[in-house]
């Protein structure tokens, strides 16, 4: 009998024990989940290359409540016709900029840049099809696919609002190509 109380009062302190572990992890994981790192995983061929229907990434959260998206990052979004979806493109364009589509070249127009600058974006997979011209308001970005053969992007359904931006792709993590660390690129 005295065995069985031994038992009880080991099994007692264990549970306790394995309690307060579930706590800290929750209070630990729990936010940074929700607060800071999103897992997001890539579906379909907009970003080929670069990204495959099928991989992991990391999303910083926290960036974007500091400073705003750079162009050449890549960011997931609110798809503006159904804010339930998330989709995820580069950023070609900043707000108050006008953009610009025409025999396959994408090119900026801006203060630094009056007469326009054609972008190198060696990322892209064939030519950026379309002819448009688009400015964006102070809040509006413009995005792009990868694979702007494959890609439905702001030449469909024009420029993302700021708000809907919900981070930038941070970390990448593939069978084929392991984890990597992404960084835009500089133009």
């Amino acid at each position: 009998m005295e065995l069985y109380y031994i038992f009880m009062r080991n099994f007692k302190q264990i549970i306790i024990e394995a309690l307060k572990i579930f706590v800290l992890i929750a209070a630990i994981v729990i936010p940074i989940r929700y607060f800071l790192f999103q897992p997001f995983f890539v579906s379909g061929a907009s970003m080929e290359p670069n990204f495959y229907s099928g991989e992991y990434l990391l999303l910083d959260e926290i960036s974007y409540r500091f400073r705003d998206p750079l162009r050449g990052e890549v960011v997931v979004f609110k798809y503006p016709e159904d804010p339930s979806l998330f989709f995820i493109k580069r950023v070609v364009g900043l707000p108050g900029e006008t953009i610009e589509i025409s025999d396959g070249i994408v090119k900026i127009y801006n203060d630094q840049f009056p007469q326009g600058k054609i972008l190198d974006e060696p990322y892209v997979v064939g030519k950026t099809e379309g002819s448009l011209r688009i400015s964006l308001k102070d809040d509006e970005y413009f995005v792009l696919g990868d694979n702007r053969y494959r890609s439905s992007d702001s030449r469909n359904w024009g420029p993302v609002s700021r708000k809907n931006i919900i981070g930038r792709a941070w970390i990448a993590i593939s069978t084929s190509k392991g984890f990597e660390i992404l960084n835009a690129p500089a133009y």
